[in-house]
């Protein structure tokens, strides 16, 4: 509880990241903005060469994220590594259609789909 006895303001952006077989796998709740951006991007910095982004709990995702996700995917892809998104929903992630990367990235409905591709 904050001091006037209301609970504080929900975080914009939770990550939360664990390690299976070497593959991080981030999950993404919340926003992904100019408001975050740079929390996102501190928090990939960590991430191993191989990585999985499980957006399915993003409310919102402007094209700024969008591109720090695909500059994750070269780098995996350069590092020897691999990359997937998992979660992706046209009615939260529209700039993931309207810039055609839909067509580009490697996405699967759920995590074990991804982590069974990647092994």
């Amino acid at each position: 509880m904050m001091p006037d006895g209301q609970a504080p303001p929900p975080a914009a952006l939770r990550l939360t990241s664990s390690s299976v077989d070497g593959i991080t796998v981030t999950a993404v709740d919340g926003l992904l903005d100019a408001t975050t951006r740079e929390q996102f991007a501190d928090h990939l910095s960590h991430a191993s060469p191989s990585l999985i982004l499980d957006l399915g709990e993003v409310t919102f995702m402007d094209s700024r994220a969008l591109g720090l996700i695909v500059h994750h995917w070269k780098a995996s892809c350069a590092a020897g590594g691999k990359f997937a998104l998992v979660g992706v929903e046209y009615s939260r992630l529209q700039v993931m259609w309207i810039t055609g990367l839909v067509q580009i990235l490697p996405l699967y409905g759920t995590l074990d789909e991804a982590l069974a591709s990647l092994a």
